[in-house]
């Protein structure tokens, strides 16, 4: 442990046993019980407003959150002597979601559906109402900037003498992904997105905004949800998008564990026909295609990691896995 980090945890009123390197942050063992020190991923006015959204879940009932640890100085932000900003929050012991077993699938949807039903018509706003952006980006800002990206990274590839299997790959299919990503953008402004976004801003519903495996732990007490700092107001169905993608992508687009996983949603908080349209949209739009694209992009040309060009035909590959998931899970034809 970096000496930088002993000092900030000295800032606590704790007794710490022993600690371990994690992805990115300091586990420690303490008489209190199992914490995580990880530097500020945030604002700090975002963190007193991120404190209040946890408050709002342990108020009710929700308590296996990752709520952070006010040090001795009723701080939620402790800085080292060279001013870096580090937080502590309480952990949990267990092991990640397996998106691959489908029983801690269901149960992590309906988790997911415990979260927003809680956090609906919810005021978090104090002093910071007129400073602090908590609303998301609008969807179809999104969908419009992603599709000029795919073609600009269209338009450098071609501008290239000697072109690598990402590149060749890349051209070959880019017609077809982006009729799938123009599509998806026609389909969207169509839709009832205004209404759906509309009423998320006006009733305050809130999202957890990074709602992946990596941020449900499956303890003896049940799911354990940690890394609220991507929190934003908006509509609550994007959280449920992000989860059925990652768990499709590692689960061969099964229409049959996606129809459990809207029956386990809805039973706590019912889908309109909206919403399921939205969610049909959403899932259409070829997000890792232009992913892939975006990251090589913004990386060394020089050299391609392997892991792109896999990336990107992981994306290819699926791209008919995912037609026939869409119309048989939503009778949606692309």
């Amino acid at each position: 442990m970096k000496d930088q980090e002993i000092h900030v945890l000295e800032q606590y009123d704790i007794n710490v046993n022993s600690t371990r390197k994690v992805r990115g942050a300091v586990l420690c063992d303490t008489k209190q019980g199992l914490m995580l020190l990880r530097k500020l991923e945030t604002s700090p006015k975002r963190i007193l407003v991120l404190c209040r959204l946890l408050e709002c879940l342990k108020e009710n009932g929700f308590d296996r959150i990752d709520c952070i640890v006010a040090n001795r100085e009723e701080q939620w932000i402790s800085v080292t002597q060279e001013g870096e900003s580090y937080v502590l929050k309480r952990w949990f012991a267990g092991k990640e979601c397996d998106i691959c077993k489908e029983d801690d699938v269901l149960k992590a949807v309906r988790n997911l559906a415990e979260i927003h039903r809680i956090l609906r018509n919810v005021n978090l706003c104090g002093e910071e109402k007129n400073t602090l952006i908590l609303t998301g980006e609008d969807l179809r800002n999104t969908f419009d900037r992603h599709n000029r990206e795919m073609k600009k990274v269209r338009a450098f590839i071609r501008t290239k003498v000697e072109k690598g299997d990402f590149e060749l790959l890349f051209l070959k299919y880019f017609d077809a992904m982006y009729e799938l990503a123009r599509a998806a953008t026609q389909r969207l402004e169509a839709s009832e997105y205004e209404t759906l976004l509309t009423q998320s801003r006006r009733e305050g519903h809130y999202t957890h905004g990074d709602y992946n495996y990596h941020n449900l732990l499956m303890t003896g007490r049940g799911i354990a949800t940690t890394n609220f700092e991507h929190f934003h107001q908006d509509v609550q169905i994007t959280d449920l998008y992000y989860f059925i993608r990652k768990t499709m992508e590692k689960n061969q687009w099964s229409a049959r564990l996606c129809n459990r996983m809207l029956e386990a949603y809805d039973r706590v908080c019912p889908l309109s026909e909206h919403e399921l349209t939205f969610l049909a949209i959403c899932i259409s739009y070829p997000e890792k295609f232009w992913k892939a694209a975006n990251s090589y992009y913004r990386g060394s040309k020089v050299f391609i990691p392997m892991k792109s060009l896999e990336k990107l035909e992981v994306s290819v590959r699926q791209m008919e896995m995912r037609k026939q998931f869409l119309e048989q899970t939503f009778s949606f034809r692309l």
